[in-house]
């Protein structure tokens, strides 16, 4: 039974024979037609690739909010965002255990009186 549901479900959806999910016409199918599973496979599939901005734009406007999907930032600022960030640098701290430094295999950073040592 399942095993023939799933290869019906995937015929009609090679042949694109099926309802939008959600759609009054998907929600009138009865529960054991391969076109329900087709629609909702294919509501899963575009959910991983792309999301679905459209709907929940929609959804969010009958809610009443008005969500900020455009950013305001200027291209260069979006581009000094994107630039890559300088690499953090290991400081000891008192009450700590000694920081293992890596890539320098058996150096560790502890922390004296005033200052780090190395």
């Amino acid at each position: 039974m399942l095993t023939e549901l799933w290869a019906n479900a995937k015929i009609a959806w090679l042949e694109r024979d099926f309802p939008k999910y959600g759609s009054p016409e998907w929600i009138a199918l009865d529960p054991g037609d391969p076109r329900r599973l087709a629609g909702a496979l294919e509501a899963a599939e575009m959910w991983r690739r792309y999301g679905d901005e459209e709907e929940l734009c929609d959804w969010l406007k009958r809610l009443g909010h008005r969500p900020n999907l455009v950013d305001t930032r200027s291209r260069a600022q979006l581009d000094a965002l994107a630039k890559p960030k300088p690499p953090h640098q290991l400081r000891a701290t008192p009450g700590w255990p000694p920081i293992r430094v890596p890539g320098k295999p058996g150096r560790y950073l502890t922390h004296t009186e005033g200052r780090a040592a190395a």
